[in-house]
């Protein structure tokens, strides 16, 4: 059963590998294209980081209660809370491209000690937010394989890392929106 298991798993590594490769570039690289430089003219969307530091407190909550579900041996609420958690982190990274693909960055005022940690916050959360990618990938094909050792396995991993880029994604917000324009 283990290596049926195994088999499974590895039919989606190629696709794990390209969406682990091609989200951050994509959202890189569009985040940085400005709408406005293609004649579109489109208002720019400064309500979204509002919302989407909203997605990210749910998303973080969303992953503690799927955790919780799942130790009290609600595994369908888990699975379906852990869907909920992919849904809202897509819903992020559209709404962060949308953002910036209509807005200028908002520079940190802040000064001194404050100004170390945000950006120590800030760098934390975007590299951890690239390397989440293919951990929650393959957390997922290992349960939707239902390889669930190694599913648990990596969970133990997946779990604080998204956990964590979820919640730095809210306080990076709380810490600069007095900048915002």
């Amino acid at each position: 059963m283990i290596e049926k298991n195994k088999q499974a798993e590895k039919k989606y590594n190629k696709w794990i590998v390209i969406l682990a490769i091609v989200i951050p570039l994509v959202v890189a690289v569009l985040s940085r294209v400005k709408l406005q430089d293609f004649g579109i003219d489109v208002a720019p969307l400064t309500f979204l980081p509002t919302i989407y530091a909203a997605i990210n407190g749910l998303t973080a909550l969303v992953l503690i209660f799927a955790v919780i579900s799942i130790k009290k041996g609600h595994r369908k609420r888990h699975e379906n809370l852990m869907k909920f958690a992919i849904i809202l982190s897509v819903s992020f990274l559209v709404m962060y491209v949308a953002y910036h693909m209509t807005s200028d960055s908002t520079k940190f005022g802040g000064d001194g000690m404050v100004m170390y940690i945000y950006y120590f916050i800030l760098l934390t959360h975007i590299l951890l937010s690239i390397v989440i990618i293919p951990f929650v990938l393959i957390t997922y094909v290992r349960a939707i394989t239902n390889n669930i050792e190694r599913h648990k396995k990596i969970a133990k991993i997946t779990f604080p890392l998204w956990l964590y880029v979820a919640v730095t994604g809210v306080i990076v917000y709380l810490m600069i929106s007095p900048y915002y324009a």
